[in-house]
């Protein structure tokens, strides 16, 4: 079972300090240590989750930054990025695992991107009936794990929407997420790999309510054969 070693965390508190292109080439060594660590461990946890989820690919991000669009010109990210998609239309919503030092790791995951029709259909469920949406979000296993929703809200209410509407609360959520941040040793534990499985199937509620959400119309009818 592979874990995240204390040599990848090394590496990424190295090139935090040493964010440039000729420490990077003199370290090259590290990175792909580094990165052969991070691979094995994304390895196992694909095959973890295709145990409980039907996944359609883990995608692992690149650690140099696209510089092109931001002020800052650091070349290279200081962190590790994984994202698991679900497979088929009929199953929403996608796992998220980030990996920094300093007790900024997080797992979570969520919908980052909605299109502007998804995004319609599910303020549009909310407005039929936000029950099922609290119940969600408010049940205590949920709580307990991540805390509150997170992610970017307009300041008053989407267009053709009422402002005054009860579930107003819901509706500004232009993304919908969660995460569960962890500490240097619960990343470095052995058993590391059995937290992010476990904090990944928390995710399951959430997930299957969007899936139904958005797979089926205002009468409750399917969208997708």
């Amino acid at each position: 079972m592979a874990k995240i070693s204390k040599q990848n965390f090394q590496f990424l508190k190295d090139i935090a300090k040493n964010n440039n292109k000729n420490w990077f080439t003199q370290n090259r060594e590290s990175y792909e240590i580094a990165l052969a660590n991070m691979k094995a461990f994304n390895a196992d946890l694909l095959a973890r989750m295709e145990q409980h989820d039907k996944i359609e690919k883990l995608k692992q991000y690149r650690i140099y930054r696209d510089v092109r669009f931001s002020k800052d010109k650091t070349p290279y990210k200081i962190y590790w990025h994984t994202g698991l998609v679900r497979a088929t239309a009929q199953l929403r919503g996608g796992y998220f695992m980030g990996i920094q030092p300093n007790g900024i790791s997080a797992v979570g995951g969520g919908f980052y991107s909605p299109n502007k029709e998804d995004l319609k259909l599910i303020r549009d469920k909310i407005v039929q009936d936000d029950e099922p949406f609290r119940t969600v979000f408010n049940s205590k296993a949920f709580k307990n794990t991540f805390g509150e929703l997170r992610g970017e809200q307009l300041k008053t209410a989407p267009k053709g929407f009422d402002k005054e509407h009860h579930a107003i609360d819901l509706l500004r959520f232009k993304q919908m997420y969660v995460m569960k941040k962890f500490s240097d040793s619960e990343v470095l534990n052995p058993n590391f790999i059995d937290t992010v499985v476990e904090t990944f199937l928390a995710l399951r509620p959430f997930f299957d309510l969007m899936s139904d959400v958005l797979t089926t119309n205002l009468n409750g009818e399917p969208l997708y054969e």
